[in-house]
């Protein structure tokens, strides 16, 4: 631990990078999976068992938790880490995302953003400025600007326009985070699916230099191949020597390629959202529970897992539970995901550091490739 924001990176493995950010809170061993605790809970989690599977931060969402309980509650109750018992780093997202996409009726304009709550209708408004304040308040360590995402496919015109209000932002929002010691602000590059868009926008936030740097507007409904690309055009752009984090990403198989090329930090909602829809994420692929198959299977998904859910439950057992509708399958699917995803990352770290990325990533891919166990 320090007391001061500071990104070591260590090795590096062709594209693949190997390293730690260091924190008054603690270390995030890089490359590295966040989990998303939108509302100060990561959904069908206890915090210590995210915490033992591995993650070393987890995610919370400015544009929720400003709604209910309200940042100024949570700052009066000591801050998100005490509120909801997780002694590590936080990273918040602006709400910029959630704004655009959730908010019933938004007006967009130089100043910010005025949006409906989605939960009870009542009206807010979101600037630059104010997006830095909520995240003091809920006393996060890793602050994201307020950017503007815009969907895609999108008119190159329109793409150009909210990447262009999102460098100004960004200006706004170093200006507001001011030199807050052991904490750190990320940029956010946006320019949709267009290559130069990107690679303008990398440029001018480098210039602003930032303590870390996330890619935007990406797995947003594209092909893959479509992420990879603007991931290889904004890249180099950006300081080797800053953390990147791809923002909203993903699958296993996209974490994987995304490290091959240079992201350190990944987020996604998919791990514990599959899980509550019955779907595993494990060494041999995705298994889906609820199929007959698994019925009278007194197998684990993974016997080999270190993780009790994963390991200890039969798929007979979490079928039944699953079909049956009951919370606790679920939570054994969200345990299993998130413990794999985590596993991932670990034998990503350990594979670039012994320089053996290709040839881990390849293993890899062949594993998901030969499937599911054979049935009984």
């Amino acid at each position: 631990m320090t007391e001061n924001f500071q990104f070591t990176l260590k090795k590096t493995d062709g594209g693949a990078r190997l390293g730690e950010v260091s924190m008054p809170r603690g270390t995030i061993r890089t490359p590295a999976f966040m989990p998303v605790g939108t509302v100060g809970t990561v959904k069908a989690m206890y915090l210590d068992q995210v915490r033992d599977a591995g993650a070393d931060i987890i995610l919370g969402n400015t544009y929720h938790l400003m709604l209910r309980p309200t940042a100024e509650r949570v700052a009066r109750l000591g801050g998100l880490h005490k509120l909801i018992r997780w002694d590590g780093p936080i990273l918040t997202d602006s709400g910029g995302f959630q704004v655009m996409s959730l908010s019933g009726l938004r007006k967009l304009d130089e100043q910010g953003v005025t949006f409906k709550s989605h939960v009870d209708g009542s009206l807010h408004h979101m600037s630059p400025e104010r997006s830095i304040e909520i995240q003091g308040l809920l006393d996060s360590d890793i602050q994201m600007q307020l950017d503007e995402c815009v969907a895609l496919p999108a008119e190159p015109r329109e793409i150009e326009r909210a990447m262009e209000m999102s460098l100004r932002w960004a200006e706004r929002c170093k200006v507001a985070f001011g030199n807050q010691p052991g904490k750190a602000m990320f940029g956010i590059v946006q320019g949709g699916d267009i290559p130069a868009l990107r690679v303008r926008s990398a440029a001018a936030l480098a210039d602003l230099d930032l303590k870390g740097y996330a890619v935007g507007g990406l797995a947003v409904g594209e092909p893959q191949a479509v992420m990879l690309n603007m991931l290889e055009e904004t890249l180099p752009v950006l300081p080797t020597e800053k953390p990147r984090y791809l923002m909203g990403v993903g699958t296993p198989e996209d974490m994987l390629r995304s490290v091959a090329r240079g992201i350190d930090m990944f987020d996604c909602v998919m791990p514990t959202r599959s899980g509550r829809h019955g779907l595993a994420f494990t060494r041999r692929g995705k298994v889906n529970i609820r199929n007959a198959r698994h019925a009278e299977d007194m197998r684990p998904l993974d016997e080999q897992s270190n993780c009790p859910a994963t390991r200890d439950y039969s798929r007979a057992y979490v079928h039944h539970l699953v079909r049956s509708n009951e919370a606790l399958g679920g939570m054994l699917l969200s345990w299993n995901n998130l413990s794999y995803y985590q596993e991932l990352m670990q034998g990503i770290r350990k594979a670039i550091a012994e320089g053996r990325f290709a040839d881990f990533m390849a293993e890899t891919e062949a594993e998901w490739a030969r499937g599911d166990l054979d049935p009984v």
